[in-house]
């Protein structure tokens, strides 16, 4: 009797699983995943934020989200890649850590049939479907004629960049530097320090270099957390209006910064439609649609003139 009562309740379990795999298999639902650098700045909420926006308007898109722990660990994200790949996601949304690090898992993807939406940040491989970013390299010009323009065109300053070796935030301070190098002879760059994205690492740096430069001018921020973290240090020292500040992003932060006059100007990006017209990308290649292969989601430089027209 007790072997009868345990196959019959075999046969009902099966049948469950069985069931439930073939509720999944019919109800159409495309896999998505964004895969962030972190999960903590507002940038990539922003960027998840349009990503889920969109799946809610398609209604056939089941999204997910995930991010290493730590800024720095593109091994971690590599792997968070491997396991989507595993589960057989449809479309992938990266914003890769590291261009070169991340490039097998990208290839690999690839080659198992996934959509791969590559967002904000290049990648070291040709073989994706579609990036969305800002032209970083305009956007960084654009910061260093703002910069020269604020400071008259003469003086020190210094750059607080985010991760080393990043492909976005290399071009943010290549770019940069190329700018000021060619058009601004009386400008000196007195150097460049990486701060991780992080707050208070921005601080302390920032901080060393009001110390080593009494005469600083000014110090351009590549990313929010930079930005922050040097306008932190730049109250500190009470030299707000006194030394000029040229960062990334549109968080709170970054906007109380703008209002105390510590921030004189930012370069926006739009993340929210990064991971939007990401999602519609993807689903759009899974329809069999065409895709533009770079799509420029815009840059807009904020200060206290026009600060109340940004969301």
């Amino acid at each position: 009797m007790k072997k009868i009562l345990f196959l019959c309740l075999s046969v009902i379990v099966l049948a469950g699983a069985v069931s439930c795999k073939k509720k999944e298999a019919d109800s159409g639902k495309i896999k998505a995943i964004f895969i962030a650098m972190d999960s903590v700045d507002e940038h990539w909420l922003k960027a998840k934020a349009g990503c889920e926006d969109k799946a809610k308007e398609l209604g056939n898109v089941d999204f997910t989200f995930n991010a290493p722990q730590g800024k720095l660990d593109a091994a971690s994200q590599l792997q968070l890649v491997e396991d989507a790949i595993t589960r057989k996601v449809q479309i992938l949304l990266l914003a890769p850590l590291n261009k070169d690090a991340l490039a097998p898992g990208v290839e690999k993807a690839k080659a198992a049939g996934i959509k791969v939406i590559i967002i904000d940040s290049p990648i070291g491989t040709e073989n994706y479907d579609a990036f969305l970013s800002t032209d970083n390299g305009a956007a960084a010009r654009l910061a260093a004629d703002e910069m020269a323009k604020l400071i008259g065109n003469t003086g020190k300053i210094a750059i607080i960049n985010a991760q080393a070796g990043a492909g976005t935030a290399m071009i943010r301070e290549n770019d940069f530097k190329a700018q000021i190098t060619a058009k601004y002879p009386d400008i000196t760059i007195v150097g460049t320090q990486y701060s991780d994205g992080d707050k208070t690492k921005a601080l302390n740096i920032g901080t060393d270099f009001m110390t080593a430069n009494p005469d600083l001018a000014g110090i351009y921020a590549c990313n929010e957390g930079s930005t922050v973290g040097a306008g932190q240090a730049i109250e500190q020292r009470g030299k707000s209006g006194a030394i000029t500040l040229v960062g990334w992003d549109w968080t709170g932060d970054t906007k109380a910064l703008v209002e105390r006059g510590v921030l004189n100007a930012s370069m926006v990006q739009n993340p929210y439609q990064m991971g939007y017209q990401g999602i519609q990308v993807g689903a759009d290649l899974i329809g069999g649609k065409t895709a533009q292969k770079s799509i420029d989601t815009g840059v807009t430089v904020v200060n206290k003139d026009n600060m109340n027209s940004i969301k």
